[in-house]
């Protein structure tokens, strides 16, 4: 029922050792640097700081984002059509709403209505068939004076 309890030998799996591959070392090209005039001269700004130093140096001026492509007008008329149909849809979807609320409204006070007429007949029935209180639980019926119990006619 149970395996034998004997000396264990481990499984003898085959192990595949991967190395990593080295990446040849990046050696920096040197480059030579020719210096290029500026197509214009930049102004050249003094600066006289409050110690009476004098610092001198170009200006630099702002750059100047690029200017925004004029975008196409959107015609009111398209507008008011596109408003009043999103209106539109939102009064029928709020319709849809309000007509499911009134539906299931409906059927919550009809259930309501049929279970007060389950109790209510329940009580009747029971005020009814119920011989708690009853003497025999026979009918008894009063005519002219004479009483009638069970087929028993007594003056």
């Amino acid at each position: 029922m149970y395996p034998e309890q004997g000396p264990h030998v481990p499984v003898q799996r085959a192990v595949e050792v991967h190395q990593p591959t080295p990446y040849p070392p990046v050696v920096p090209v040197a480059v030579p640097v020719v210096p290029v005039q500026p197509g214009t001269v930049p102004a050249v700004a003094s600066i006289v700081l409050l110690d009476g130093r004098v610092v001198t140096g170009y200006a630099i001026n702002p750059t100047q984002p690029e200017p925004i492509a004029a975008k196409p007008a959107v015609s009111r008329t398209a507008v008011n059509v596109a408003l009043g149909g999103a209106g539109f849809l939102a009064v029928c979807g709020g319709l849809v709403l309000l007509t499911s609320f009134i539906a299931a409204l409906t059927a919550f006070i009809t259930q309501l209505i049929i279970l007060a007429a389950v109790i209510f007949g329940g009580w009747i029935a029971v005020q009814i068939l119920g011989t708690t209180g009853r003497q025999g639980g026979g009918t008894t019926v009063n005519i002219r004076k004479a009483v009638i119990k069970r087929n028993h006619f007594r003056s």
